[in-house]
């Protein structure tokens, strides 16, 4: 049986014809509006642009979504859903400092570069993104990557320094140098994160707590 619920991610696959159903309309919405969001920007994109890039009619589209803002929460979340694990297990993995960081960041910039049309989605309108980077699966996304930085700190991975900051700093280089990445003729996310490896591992001895 789905446990899909109007606007969310789909938790089990459905089974019947009508839950099949269900899923390719939500999909082909997704599908739709990150390319949409991806070429006209968040802020210039309207509910019937989404609804003409996809074959289905306008009142199909509000049976899952009310809004765009709904359409790209949805894409927010499901994006940061794929990611998450990943993220997490290069850190549950990590024996080192270097380990920590570089997986972080080479985990991120892989997925960024094979899954490049959410990110553009998401990252179209600079403006628009950040007020609305607080989606839920997003911000369990931050959540997490504080409660693994004092994790390490207290294995002696890290050294003691502030967890807020060091957790802002790396999910804004992060998404700033993926941008770049992204914008070049041939995205390099290897170069990207020994970059940010790097530019973390030199600096983040000068902020060590005494």
């Amino acid at each position: 049986m789905s446990v899909e619920t109007k606007g969310e991610s789909p938790i089990a696959a459905p089974c019947g014809k009508r839950e099949q159903t269900k899923l390719a309309n939500r999909t082909a919405i997704l599908e739709a509006a990150r390319s949409v969001f991806a070429e006209l920007g968040y802020g210039a994109t309207t509910v019937r642009d989404i609804i003409r890039a996809t074959d289905l009619a306008s009142g199909t589209f509000y049976n899952y979504f009310k809004s765009k803002e709904e359409v790209f929460q949805a894409i927010q979340d499901e994006t940061a859903l794929r990611v998450r694990p990943r993220l997490r297990a290069e850190r549950i993995r990590a024996r080192s400092i270097e380990d920590f960081i570089s997986g972080t960041f080479r985990t991120f910039f892989d997925y960024v570069a094979t899954d490049h049309d959410s990110f553009r989605a998401i990252r179209r309108n600079t403006d628009s993104i950040r007020v609305r980077m607080d989606t839920p699966e997003i911000i369990a996304g931050f959540d997490e990557l504080r409660e693994d930085i004092v994790k390490a700190m207290k294995a002696g991975l890290l050294p003691h320094i502030d967890a807020d900051f060091l957790m802002a700093s790396m999910v804004g280089v992060a998404f700033e140098v993926a941008e770049i990445m992204m914008k070049r003729e041939t995205p390099d996310p290897k170069a990207a994160a020994e970059f940010a490896t790097r530019l973390f591992l030199g600096g983040i001895g000068a902020v060590k707590k005494v």
